[in-house]
């Protein structure tokens, strides 16, 4: 069998109410792992060539629910079930990420500052930018 074309790893980490570092799948039902599938095929692509899988904790928590599309290696953060559509159809068919939802590099594994400036923008203070 061929490598895969595309791998998709959508975050199913829960976490209880309330935690500070949010939850990507606060209901445990692994909604958007299901729509990807479920997209995914209703476009013909099989899972021999992008594989959709569910993965615990990426430690991007803040930016939550998170995706991450390999060999690209590109980050999606607040990732919706209506998102699905557009990363399925920008990135894994036409190549090109969706740059609203990119987490950005510099925030990557250090998502505490994301939260902290969401937090401090939701108050009226604003953030430095580095």
């Amino acid at each position: 069998m061929p490598k895969f074309e595309r791998h998709i790893f959508i975050c199913t980490n829960q976490r209880p109410g309330g935690h500070p570092r949010g939850c990507c799948s606060p209901s445990g039902q692994g909604e958007l792992h299901r729509l990807f599938k479920e997209k995914l095929s209703e476009r013909g692509i099989p899972n021999s060539r992008v594989r959709a899988n569910k993965a615990g904790c990426l430690d991007q928590c803040e930016a939550g629910p998170t995706v991450v599309v390999y060999p690209e290696a590109v980050w999606y953060g607040h990732v919706t079930p209506a998102d699905v559509d557009e990363i399925i159809d920008s990135h894994i068919i036409g190549g090109k990420p969706v740059q609203r939802l990119i987490i950005p590099d510099s925030l990557l594994n250090n998502t505490q500052q994301l939260g902290a400036a969401e937090k401090s923008s939701e108050r009226g203070v604003e953030t430095r930018k580095e």
